[in-house]
């Protein structure tokens, strides 16, 4: 694997391919619906990014060549530019020129994970901060270049740890390492007949360790279960030595400490190894779109499909706004033939229900559906072309984006997740903070709005948010839209679902975990990484 093929450049869109591109009529809608005058916004070309020299020591730089090849220590500012931040609005924003951008002083590409090892004693032997680098997809500042109080740091580019070292199938265990994609990782078991059944929106670029690292969800999560639940076992590089942890499929021997690595986001440890519970690759599928009228009916006939356990593998509900984000946006359907539809059947404020089933065999997936549709009422079918729509595009938001920011609209999304007893009222209360802050006379904001996955108790809430970008001070205004939101969050939900805290919600941790459980944090931190090289600035405020 040439491991140069990860850097983050512009956006998503790998560059020179075309971003997603959004039918004739989005811009007409996006002009009536916010106020959108587009406007051409160009990546700027990676010549015209700012990349200060290299601060790491030549001496430092050698004693790392000596680990790693000196062929896989990157210092030339194309390099390292790639490996500056993730992929979030305000990264991209950078991107574009608007702001400066952390850039790491080099990117160091360890083989294994004995090199990985040596790499951090090096690190922290010459005070060099490390910020362990996967796929890039952070939309929360989780691989920002920070040095902290550090001369320089380097970003660790994972992309050669890219092997499946064994598979268990008696047992149904995959062992990994970190960086491997997760569509490699589906490669590699589908030859067994295996899956990881785990597909994020990040599902293209992102890799196992990134996934572990920050308590990933993917869009199957009612099928096969966040990927903490996936995680038997873990093989951590510290500053005070390797740790391996899971040697069981349960233990009382006091504290699970695999959930100290797994959603740590570098800070503990480096991930260079994670054993994965697999399942059997199903061999059929079938993905239908329903539509309930309102969200309060939505949410409760998803509620009463968790609870009854009868839920899909794949279970979303998108608000009235997504649906007809998504009507619009992705150009698939005949927008005024479907609303006549639903108008017909009495549908006044349509939510979109998508629910996919997977099974080994016909029968047991006909089993599966029937028990669901006996549940589900008050729903209007579709049919498996709207479902089948879904689930082609269901990766398709991040090129999308790319294409809303060519022509001036800010788009971001944030997540959070509250139990079913308060779901209503978070919803409400983000919503409105986002609209208030984002409205400013004749401009105002979409802000969408959708469940995807769901628990017995409750279930997460994943906003999107499109308005037109402020051209005077585009950071500020999705910063303060975003603080609005997450002040919004506190006493109701989580500050975060699965996108992680990153240095973005930081600040907003102790109100949901407490003083103390910050204390606590520090505590493992200053165990484990005494002199703090490890990821500067992120998860702990």
């Amino acid at each position: 694997m040439d491991h140069t093929d990860r850097t983050v450049r512009g956006g998503w869109t790998a560059e020179g391919a075309a971003a997603g591109d959004l039918p004739p009529t989005a811009a007409r809608w996006l002009a009536a619906r916010t106020g959108l005058v587009p406007a051409a916004t160009p990546v700027a070309p990676a010549s015209a990014t700012p990349v200060p020299d290299s601060a790491l020591p030549a001496s430092v730089r050698a004693a790392l060549g000596t680990i790693v090849g000196v062929e896989h220590v990157l210092v030339e500012a194309g390099d390292r530019a790639g490996r500056a931040g993730g992929l979030s609005y305000l990264d991209l924003l950078r991107r574009r020129g608007a702001g400066a951008t952390a850039v790491p002083d080099a990117v160091v590409v360890p083989g294994d994970p004995a090199e990985v090892a040596k790499v951090l004693e090096v690190c922290v032997r010459h005070g060099v901060a490390v910020v362990p680098f996967g796929g890039g997809t952070s939309v929360v500042g989780g691989v920002n270049a920070l040095k902290g109080e550090h001369g320089c740091v380097v970003a660790l580019d994972l992309a050669r740890l890219d092997r499946l070292v064994r598979v268990d199938e008696v047992s149904r265990l995959a062992v990994f390492q970190a960086g491997v994609t997760a569509p490699e990782a589906e490669r590699l078991l589908a030859r067994r007949g295996l899956t990881l059944g785990h597909f994020p929106q990040s599902y293209e670029r992102a890799t196992l360790g990134g996934f572990a690292a920050t308590r990933s969800s993917g869009q199957a999560s009612a099928g096969y279960g966040r990927f903490e639940d996936m995680v038997e076992g873990v093989r951590v590089a510290t500053p005070r030595g390797e740790w391996r942890l899971g040697v069981a499929p349960a233990s009382a021997a006091g504290p699970d400490l695999r959930q100290v690595v797994v959603g740590s986001e570098g800070l503990f440890g480096v991930i260079t190894e994670v054993t994965l519970r697999v399942r059997p690759k199903p061999r059929v599928s079938r993905y239908e779109g329903f539509v309930l009228d309102g969200w309060e009916a939505g949410a409760e006939a998803v509620r009463t499909l968790t609870q009854e356990g009868v839920r899909g593998t794949v279970t979303r509900l998108s608000d009235p706004t997504e649906t007809e984000v998504g009507f619009t946006l992705n150009g698939s359907w005949k927008t005024s033939a479907v609303r006549s539809y639903l108008r017909a059947r009495g549908v006044r404020r349509p939510c979109l229900l998508v629910l996919g089933w997977e099974a080994r065999s016909s029968a047991a997936l006909k089993a599966k559906r029937a028990a669901t549709l006996k549940v589900l009422r008050g729903a209007v079918r579709l049919g498996a072309p709207a479902g089948e729509a879904w689930r082609r595009g269901r990766f398709n938001g991040p090129r999308q984006r790319d294409a809303l920011m060519d022509v001036g609209v800010l788009v971001e999304t944030l997540e959070t997740a509250a139990h079913w007893s308060k779901l209503g009222e978070l919803r409400t209360a983000v919503s409105t903070a986002l609209t208030s802050s984002l409205t400013s006379g004749d401009r105002k904001p979409v802000v969408a709005c959708h469940v995807s996955h769901t628990y017995e108790t409750g279930a997460s809430l994943y906003f999107t948010v499109i308005a037109p970008r402020d051209p005077e001070d585009p950071v500020g205004q999705w910063q303060r839209a975003k603080h609005a939101a997450s002040t919004a969050i506190a006493g109701l939900g989580t500050i975060t679902h699965h996108h992680a805290v990153g240095a973005d919600h930081a600040a907003y941790l102790p109100a949901e975990i407490g003083d103390l459980g910050a204390d606590v944090l520090r505590a493992v931190k200053r165990e484990l990484d005494p002199t703090g090289v490890l990821n500067p600035g992120k998860l702990i405020p």
